[in-house]
């Protein structure tokens, strides 16, 4: 590697190891053989590299020390995959979380646009005979940047108490019917950023009242209320989906019946897909109707461009996850490693992101595998 390289990678990795420089390590000072500094510089880089597993891990500190020691001393080495295992576990998952926020906060340096917030479930956390329960996650993307902005582990999918670590101003949140809550509605508004809030029927009448009263208006042309409407038309493989979006302005009504934070609009959305059957049959034509509160002020084209943003979290986010960093396949399970232990996957995913050229991150992961002067440049990216 050539030394401005080498210079530009160990920079990067002080930045990272900047935001932990101060971390809580639980162990008995007298005993740390392995500095924390080093096991997550270890583990970020191995995870880049591949690897899904403590063991992986561990192997990848044997045979790469001497890259390791491009960055830190590591006079010891490294450690094996069980003491790894038992580090993650101790470690304070909640302020891992806040020290990763803050690096995301220096890597982008600007503040997100839409930060789509979904909840996932990790399938391979569950353990039936130790009667443990799968874990679930709440993250928070930058649809635009596509990079991870923060998550946390919770007892369900809702309630992403995730939006007190963030800073989020200016920005426009939208999270999926699992947020459709007076209580973060506000959260998001004295943070002062925008919702976009699923409705689903977990607020008792709300979303009742407002597919009546669309429903009403729709059949009478939107003679009595104040609309702008907007369509899409996409197709995928031979199908065709139709989207309109209508915004209603005028919710006076809807707010003097349920008292809703902030609330300036509803979006209806209407989406019809079309379906090719086989050669000698009919298409298949699916209809689907969701409805959508909002604090903006905004025009049906630029809600429904924000809306759509959400859904990147599933493939920018959760897909890649599970193919290519195996997350449904993780059996990490023992206290706080498996939040700490996704949170290196992010870190690792954020970097690869980054990095130029439009290799897709599985290649990259290959090539960091077996390039060391590769691996080093993704931290410096």
């Amino acid at each position: 590697m050539e030394a401005g390289a080498g210079f530009g990678a160990r920079s990067e990795a002080l930045v990272f190891l900047g935001c932990f420089a101060d971390f809580p390590d639980p162990r008995q000072r007298g005993k740390v053989i392995y500095p924390l500094e080093e096991v997550l510089l270890l583990c970020l880089l191995a995870v880049l590299a591949g690897a899904e597993t403590f063991v992986d891990i561990a192997r990848f500190g044997q045979k790469k020390i001497e890259l390791l020691r491009r960055f830190l001393p590591f006079r010891d080495g490294t450690p094996s995959h069980d003491h790894l295992g038992d580090i993650f576990a101790t470690l304070d998952a909640t302020e891992f979380q806040r020290r990763f926020v803050a690096w995301v906060a220096k890597l982008i340096g600007v503040s997100a646009d839409v930060v789509a917030i979904d909840g996932k479930t990790s399938r391979g956390s569950s353990h039936k005979r130790g009667g443990k329960a799968a874990i679930h996650m709440v993250s928070a993307f930058a649809a635009r940047q596509r990079l991870v902005l923060g998550q946390v582990k919770v007892a369900d999918k809702s309630n992403p108490a995730l939006l007190d670590m963030l800073a989020i101003e200016g920005a426009v949140v939208t999270i999926d019917a699992m947020g459709c809550q007076r209580d973060i509605a506000q959260k998001v508004l004295d943070k002062k950023a925008d919702y976009i809030l699923a409705l689903k029927g977990n607020q008792g009448t709300l979303r009742e009242d407002v597919a009546l009263f669309a429903a009403e208006q729709k059949a009478n042309g939107f003679k009595d209320t104040k609309i702008t409407r907007h369509e899409t038309v996409d197709g995928d493989h031979g199908r065709i989906e139709t989207r309109t979006y209508t915004v209603i302005h005028d919710v006076a009504w809807l707010q003097e019946r349920h008292q809703w934070p902030g609330l300036q609009g509803v979006v209806m959305v209407e989406s019809q897909r079309e379906i090719p059957g086989p050669s000698s049959g009919t298409d298949t034509i699916e209809r689907e109707t969701r409805f959508y509160i909002t604090s903006l002020l905004w025009i049906a084209a630029q809600l429904g461009t924000a809306i759509r943003a959400h859904w990147m979290v599933e493939n920018g986010l959760h897909w890649v996850m599970d193919m290519n960093f195996r997350d449904d396949e993780c059996r990490v399970r023992t206290d706080h490693a498996p939040a700490n232990f996704t949170t290196i996957k992010h870190m690792a995913l954020n970097l690869i992101r980054r990095a130029p050229g439009k290799d897709s991150i599985r290649l990259r992961r290959k090539v960091a595998a077996w390039d060391d002067d590769f691996l080093a440049s993704l931290i410096a990216a």
